[in-house]
């Protein structure tokens, strides 16, 4: 019953009712300084994706020229103010997510989207390699219609390209970006501060690329 919980999504009447107050956090970012909150630089803009154990996925993203500052923490559930424990309970519906800000004249939003896919298998469903749970789902959280229009034809692109390889289809959810709550101050930029950690991309530290599909 435990496995069949933490991989089924609940209800919003069985998600865990949260608190009225923000967990504790950093303020600024691990590896380069930066404030994790707004304001953000003028014209930079907002992704969000959900890949598995967001530690590996977060380091992913730090590392790319265009990219302002990233983080980790929950979204896509019901249960406001969560805690890590609590989201991995699988009764907040939440998922592990890493938005991101970066600056579109540096780097695309189609480039974060390709990170996205080759760093994880999408067709997994609620889980991610040995990590079992609906905080590890495939996600693209998006930030207005433009956003959603390129998600979804790097979607499609990718299953039929994974398809012809054999795979089964792509579980990747696309939704309109909620409520972003930052994680516990420990998770932020984790890999940075422990560099031999637990990543969750393949075990390796380095991108899971079950395809060289590209769009």
């Amino acid at each position: 019953m435990f496995f069949k919980r933490k991989s089924s999504m609940p209800s919003p009447q069985d998600a865990l009712k949260g608190r009225g107050v923000t967990i504790e956090t950093s303020r600024t970012h691990f590896v380069n300084n930066r404030s994790l909150f707004e304001p953000y630089p003028e014209g930079t803009e907002l992704a969000m994706f959900g890949a598995g154990c967001f530690w590996g996925v977060e380091k992913q993203y730090w590392k790319l020229k265009g990219v302002y500052v990233t983080a980790a923490g929950y979204s896509g559930g019901y249960t406001p103010n969560p805690t890590y424990r609590e989201v991995c309970t699988g009764l907040t519906a939440h998922n592990e997510v890493v938005r991101i800000v970066f600056d579109p004249n540096q780097i695309s939003y189609q480039e974060l989207l390709r990170v996205f896919w080759e760093c994880h298998d999408p067709t997994q469903g609620m889980r991610q390699g040995n990590d079992l749970g609906t905080q590890y789902r495939s996600g693209i959280y998006v930030y207005g219609d433009e956003q959603s229009r390129q998600a979804h034809e790097s979607r499609s692109a990718y299953d039929s390209s994974l398809r012809t390889r054999k795979y089964g289809p792509i579980t990747t959810e696309i939704q309109n970006a909620s409520e972003f709550y930052f994680a516990e101050a420990e998770h932020q930029q984790y890999l940075a501060k422990n560099p031999f950690g637990y990543c969750g991309l393949g075990g390796t530290g380095v991108c899971y690329a079950p395809t060289e599909a590209k769009v």
